[in-house]
């Protein structure tokens, strides 16, 4: 099998210190191939780049009926947020609306993402709870599935619990495959991970964007979480990070979400086009830069858009007095 192509370089000074190989897909919603390179056909988890497609199951089993969630708390559940103050009190306000707390929550604690929570958490002695880990909004919807569902809420992490079963047949849905047994693990927040071709994952963007191929109750919900978080998208990561300036600049245009590991998952909503892409060795910095050429060329972006995206598509790097010594850069695109 040839290795994928180069897709992003680190340079320091005038030489290239490091190249990071990765494949990528976009596809329109009859899964026909805008663009690819690499091996699109190996099957990768997608880790939290798929939590607007897990969130589907929060229609399918009516949980928005019975809570009428707002748009924030939809864009919470496509989240990885970065543990501020509006993040953690939005998350904390979402269980209480639902008659829970943070004790429910079964994502386990982190620190915060976002450094100056950090430090405020640490001037103030406080340990970091459930609210701060990156996928308690996720957790947060899941739960709503559980009462929706009239199913115990402990243990909703696990594989063959009713709310797994749920999310997992959502996302077989949306994405046309079925994830088997043979390829799954656990996620950094304990709930199970599948792993599909990277094909799929962008085929399943494509058809949220578009609604096609999807019955009318799952286009509905896919636009109204996509329009969700895009709408709100400081609550789906946080300050600085690439997937809420990103789609800050592109107002409504593009779908974009991370995932650990180097993946990059999203749509070009008003091309109907998704797409998905694996950095091979989970560089996430190199992710960024190659998803920032992707979409550089494929995006149509304007002045504003293509500024915002050239600040991730050459990072600068600085060593330990601030002095810019090189940059990680996309290449191939």
């Amino acid at each position: 099998m040839d290795a994928n192509p180069i897709l992003a370089e680190a340079v320091r000074g005038n030489w290239v210190e490091n190249r990071h190989r990765g494949a990528f897909i976009i596809v329109d919603a009859d899964g026909g191939v805008i663009a690819s390179g690499g091996d699109v056909a190996r099957p990768i988890f997608p880790r939290s780049a798929i939590k607007s497609m897990q969130a589907l199951a929060i229609f399918d089993r009516h949980a928005v009926d019975r809570f009428h969630h707002s748009a924030e708390e939809l864009a919470l559940a496509c989240a990885s947020h970065h543990g501020e103050d509006e993040h953690v009190g939005s998350v904390a306000h979402f269980l209480e609306r639902m008659g829970l707390s943070v004790a429910d929550l079964e994502c386990g604690a982190h620190m915060p993402t976002n450094g100056k929570a950090r430090a405020a958490l640490r001037a103030a002695g406080t340990a970091p709870s459930a609210l701060h880990n990156n996928c308690s909004g996720k957790h947060s919807g899941m739960l709503s599935v559980a009462l929706a569902m009239g199913v115990p809420t402990q243990g909703y992490v696990e594989r063959e619990h009713d709310v797994q079963k749920a999310v997992r047949a959502a996302v077989e849905y949306v994405i046309g495959e079925d994830l088997t047994e043979d390829r799954c693990g656990t996620d950094g927040c304990s709930i199970p991970t599948w792993a599909a071709p990277l094909r799929a994952w962008a085929l399943g963007f494509a058809r949220m964007a578009t609604g096609k191929g999807l019955d009318a109750g799952h286009a509905a919900g896919a636009q109204k979480l996509f329009d969700a978080a895009t709408s709100h998208p400081h609550l789906v990561a946080g300050t600085g990070h690439l997937d809420t300036l990103v789609m800050q600049a592109f107002k409504g245009r593009l779908m974009q979400k991370g995932g650990a590991e180097g993946v990059q998952c999203g749509a070009i909503r008003d091309k109907g086009w998704g797409y998905a892409l694996k950095c091979d060795d989970g560089n996430m910095a190199a992710s960024h830069a190659m998803v920032a050429g992707l979409l550089l060329k494929y995006a149509e972006p304007d002045a504003a858009q293509q500024e915002v995206l050239e600040q991730f598509a050459h990072q600068p790097t600085r060593n330990v007095r601030g002095a810019i010594v090189g940059e990680m850069r996309a290449v191939a695109f």
